[in-house]
């Protein structure tokens, strides 16, 4: 996502999120991904897409947020990028008719698999849209790693050399754009390696997290801390710190939370919105029945009838307090400890949204152990160099919070 790039000029305020899930269809098995119900069949229309544009777009009283994200997932979006580029043209026809709030306000957002990128049809909507648009390309790292994950549905093959051969040209494009990368049991060993070549490719932003999934084995946070402290002597031996960034090095984690001041839910299910093939709203993408493994789909409406707030208004209720665990509540290390609501859902005993999924417990308390040694050593090193002060004033851009 190009997090730098006119941020100010198009979101002063809170942003709705709201996501077409234009297909269900990819090039790709990610043996990791979380969509267990991808297929060939359930494809958008334009006629689905217009009918919820037009029921978002006349309620401007009820989607009130100052900015919004326009997000088209897939599988892999770009599939569809002449239905994409279609209901695009409409929504900038229809936000400037109406003279709705949003027109000077909003983005194109995308996360991609980046095969098809330099295709003439998606490279034709990026030249159209360019000043709209946040795309970001998933590379999960070395060409072992992303390949340990990343395949070919009917090969099985690694799909990193038809992903790496268009990151030049959308870095060109997007110069400060990140890339998500997604961490599973079998590739810790290969952390410190993925993101130094992440870098080397010249991505400067590098968002990473550990999957939220029940899958981690005994071990599994030992080697991620020790991965995770090697990637921070590399960083600070060689000063990657100064202009690059990666997502599992914060200053605000692994600290105790105050629970009647920090409160909120971690998650933005509820607040966001989804809507499939079929004309279904969804509190968020992981709500649909492809993202779901054990639970069936919680729908909150359709672009006919429009949103059921009855179904919507548990969502609105969610805070950190009645979800969580006593044990996450007491814990010494709780800031920065992500959740999924869609997991919490999916993992849940009964169909609740309550039950507080804590499968990556011991993997965050790994990360908070790495991250106060690597804060230690590099203000050590900023002291000693008196380069604290300077730092400060110029330090990147932390990496944006990811799900």
């Amino acid at each position: 996502m190009d997090i730098k790039n006119n941020k100010e000029a198009w979101q002063s305020g809170v942003s709705k999120n709201i996501t077409f899930i234009v297909t269900k269809d990819c090039q790709l098995a990610c043996k990791y991904c979380y969509l267990v119900g991808k297929n060939i069949n359930e494809r958008m229309s334009f006629e689905t897409a217009k009918k919820a544009i037009d029921y978002i777009l006349s309620r401007e009283d009820e989607f009130n947020e100052e900015s919004v994200i326009w997000d088209f997932i897939g599988g892999e979006p770009f599939l569809e990028i002449d239905l994409i580029d279609k209901i695009c043209d409409y929504l900038k026809m229809e936000m400037y008719r109406l003279n709705h709030h949003w027109f000077n306000s909003y983005r194109f957002s995308f996360s991609t698999n980046g095969i098809n990128y330099h295709e003439k049809k998606v490279q034709k909507f990026i030249e159209k849209n360019h000043e709209h648009l946040s795309i970001g390309i998933t590379i999960d790292g070395t060409e072992l790693k992303h390949d340990l994950n990343r395949v070919y549905k009917n090969s099985g093959k690694g799909s990193y050399k038809d992903v790496v051969r268009n990151i030049p040209l959308w870095i060109e494009q997007f110069p400060f754009a990140g890339t998500k990368v997604t961490i599973s049991s079998a590739d810790i060993p290969y952390i410190k390696e993925s993101v130094l070549h992440l870098y080397s490719l010249g991505i400067k932003e590098v968002n990473i997290n550990v999957v939220f999934e029940d899958i981690w084995k005994d071990g599994d946070d030992k080697l991620f801390e020790n991965q995770l402290i090697e990637l921070a002597d590399e960083i600070i031996d060689k000063e990657y710190y100064k202009d690059y960034a990666c997502s599992f090095y914060s200053e605000h984690i692994g600290k105790p939370m105050d629970i009647k001041l920090e409160n909120q839910n971690w998650c933005g299910a509820g607040k966001m919105l989804s809507v499939d093939a079929a004309g279904n709203f969804y509190p968020c993408t992981r709500f649909a029945q492809y993202s779901l493994r054990e639970k069936k789909a919680w729908i909150i409406g359709n672009v006919n009838d429009g949103i059921d707030k009855n179904k919507l208004r548990p969502f609105l209720t969610l805070d950190r307090l009645t979800q969580s665990p006593q044990k996450c509540i007491d814990c010494e290390v709780a800031s920065g400890c992500a959740w999924c609501q869609g997991e919490n859902y999916d993992a849940a005993e009964t169909p609740t949204i309550y039950q507080r999924a804590v499968a990556i417990c011991k993997m965050h308390k790994a990360r908070v152990r790495a991250n106060n040694y690597y804060w230690n050593k590099l203000f050590r090193k900023l002291e000693l160099e008196g380069e604290r002060e300077e730092y400060e004033k110029n330090k990147p851009n932390e990496p944006l919070k990811i799900c």
